[in-house]
């Protein structure tokens, strides 16, 4: 076998798409295991992995379970309010023309908004979790509305003109070309959407107000300087973060089959 071929066989194989993901948490795991037992070992700061899991087996399924859940109903609340939000104004800037300077700074000063000072006004006005769900919102507006004007903006100028060419408005040119144009980069902008929601809830959790939720549990894990504890609670708001992204990147498989292929 020449050195050609044995280079042609070895190029067709090809590993799994989460074999990189999986490598990546194994090394990612081990250099956190080495510099708790090395660098970080005299300052109690950095808890070893086995600590981490210890320390959740002892809090239990529920403490986690319970508190995860709280955070999960208004980082989902949130999802769901700001990008349907964001989507209804991309949509109205496109059939409006003139209203799309005004998304797009509307859009820019979502963005540059502090959250950490637009949550204490919020939990003044409207207490409770209002706050989470809020900034939730807030920190998915951006993406998914310039995503979407975007993803509206790359249809076919071929298949608009067809549409235009029988008869159809603006509306008819939405509705059966550009919305299926859009799919593939609304799909992208909720992928980054799902954890800065989760960043946002956390975020308003920790102004206060309430009793239960991840947010808080990391504010009192912190005060007690519960070191194990406060990781596993960081932990599980990653986890949780990743498996939205994760969710949203298989649904975009499915819905937009021609963009994988």
């Amino acid at each position: 076998m020449t050195t050609v071929d044995t280079s042609r066989r070895v190029s067709r194989v090809r590993m799994p798409a989460w074999s990189g993901g999986l490598v990546g948490t194994v090394l990612l795991v081990a250099v956190w295991w080495l510099l708790a037992l090395t660098v970080f070992s005299g300052s109690g700061s950095v808890p070893t992995p086995w600590s981490v899991v210890t320390q959740m087996a002892d809090d239990g399924w529920d403490f986690y379970a319970t508190n995860a859940g709280i955070t999960l109903r208004s980082a989902s609340l949130g999802f769901l309010w700001g990008n349907a939000a964001a989507l209804a104004v991309a949509v109205l800037a496109l059939l409006l023309p003139p209203l799309e300077t005004v998304a797009t700074q509307l859009a820019v000063i979502s963005y540059c908004m502090p959250l950490t000072a637009i949550g204490p006004i919020v939990l003044v006005i409207f207490g409770g979790r209002a706050p989470s769900i809020f900034l939730a919102a807030l920190s998915v507006f951006f993406t998914t509305l310039i995503g979407s004007l975007l993803g509206l903006k790359a249809a076919d100028r071929t298949s608009l003109d067809l549409v235009a060419a029988y008869g159809g408005g603006r509306f008819q040119q939405l509705r059966k070309v550009r919305v299926v144009a859009a799919l593939p980069h609304v799909f992208n902008a909720l992928k980054i959407a799902a954890p800065a929601a989760m960043l946002g809830a956390i975020l308003g959790e920790y102004l206060g107000g309430i009793d239960n939720g991840l947010g808080v549990a990391l504010t009192v894990a912190q005060q007690q300087y519960i070191v194990p504890r406060t990781w596993a609670l960081a932990l599980v708001t990653g986890a949780l973060a990743g498996l939205g992204y994760a969710f949203f990147a298989v649904l975009a498989r499915f819905a937009t089959p021609w963009r994988v292929s």
